[in-house]
């Protein structure tokens, strides 16, 4: 329990979906795995000099994760391509021969479609990660990586999230054939279960009260403290801002004080120890921090997350955990996340 006034065990539908991504995405392992052996072997034969991801919202941060691993893992050098240069502007970049990843829950909003179709005419390899497996989007793109999360009924996506974090996931590993991510990907519904029973209610009392807040993540964490924010801001009506561990000290940490606190998410990884540091400085001038993740230090409240998971895999088990804790953050503070105002679910931008 969450709240002595049982605003954790309000089923919403926001708090419904996400506990089904566990299920979702062990569909989407088994279902996906033939297609990315398939598309992976593609482009070990035809290895593109550059990648492109296309997005917005919710999507558009799973792209940030997909373009973290792209880049680390894979060495490949990605971009995000604002839909409007072609919708808006009508340029027409060159992708002739690149990786072009659109990623979308709908697979209907119209500026999306335009640089996939841009994509597509220039000569990339165009591939979509894409709920809606009979949406224009999935008609655009050459290859179709589908989501397999099932109606989502919610305005927050939730399942539709982690799915397209582990459908990038299982791209990358089966293209690379690394059998250390091969061998993580097969944890990752069990590690979700784990997640989604993971209780963060101590946050619960520090973040409702806040009406500003940064969600700090660093490297392949980042993309879950993009997510995080825009779910306190849409949720919650929290000013929330993501920031990077590194680039929070070029600045913007004056900002933070007893009304304005931080929430960290940390995995284990080479980022580890200046995020550590970070969480020392922060609470040395008097910053209220929450953390999650492997991050050690002098925090106002330390959350308990999942051991001894792959890093790539601690972000989403993370985002999987915080899902249940906006969802009662909103209703403390007396907003309905399924129905954000002024949100509806497709959100169709030219």
């Amino acid at each position: 329990m969450m709240t002595p006034d049982n605003t954790s065990s309000t089923m919403t539908a926001m708090l419904s979906e996400a506990r089904e991504a566990p299920q979702v995405v062990a569909r989407l392992l088994d279902s996906n795995a033939a297609l990315c052996r398939d598309l992976g072997e593609r482009l070990r034969a035809s290895p593109p000099p550059f990648a492109v991801t296309c997005a917005r919202g919710s999507s558009d941060n799973a792209a940030t994760f997909v373009k973290y691993l792209l880049e680390i893992h894979s060495g490949l050098v990605t971009a995000s391509v604002g839909p409007s240069v072609t919708s808006v502007y009508e340029a027409r970049p060159r992708m002739r021969d690149a990786l072009f990843l659109a990623v979308s829950q709908s697979g209907r909003s119209p500026d999306i479609l335009n640089l996939a179709q841009a994509g597509r005419d220039d000569g990339a390899l165009t591939v979509a990660l894409v709920n809606d497996t009979t949406s224009p989007l999935a008609s655009t793109c050459e290859v179709v990586l589908p989501l397999h999360a099932g109606p989502e009924k919610s305005v927050a996506a939730t399942k539709s999230f982690i799915a397209a974090l582990a459908a990038g996931f299982q791209l990358v590993a089966h293209w690379s054939q690394d059998k250390e991510l091969l061998a993580a990907l097969d944890t990752l519904p069990d590690v979700l279960a784990k997640a989604a029973d993971t209780d963060w209610s101590a946050a619960l009392s520090e973040l409702s009260q806040a009406n500003n807040l940064f969600v700090v993540g660093r490297g392949v964490g980042f993309a879950v403290a993009q997510e995080a924010a825009l779910k306190l801001k849409e949720t919650s009506g929290v000013h929330a801002e993501a920031m990077s561990a590194a680039e929070l000290m070029h600045g913007p940490w004056t900002l933070a004080g007893d009304h304005f606190p931080i929430l960290v998410l940390s995995q284990r990884d080479e980022t580890l120890s200046g995020v550590n540091d970070l969480v020392t400085k922060l609470k040395e001038q008097g910053v209220p921090v929450v953390v999650a993740g492997a991050a050690e230090g002098p925090a106002t409240v330390m959350l308990p997350s999942v051991d001894n998971v792959h890093p790539y895999l601690a972000p989403i088990a993370m985002i999987q955990s915080f899902y249940p804790l906006v969802n009662a953050i909103a209703l403390t503070r007396g907003r309905n996340p399924d129905n954000p105002p002024r949100l509806r679910k497709v959100t169709e931008t030219v």
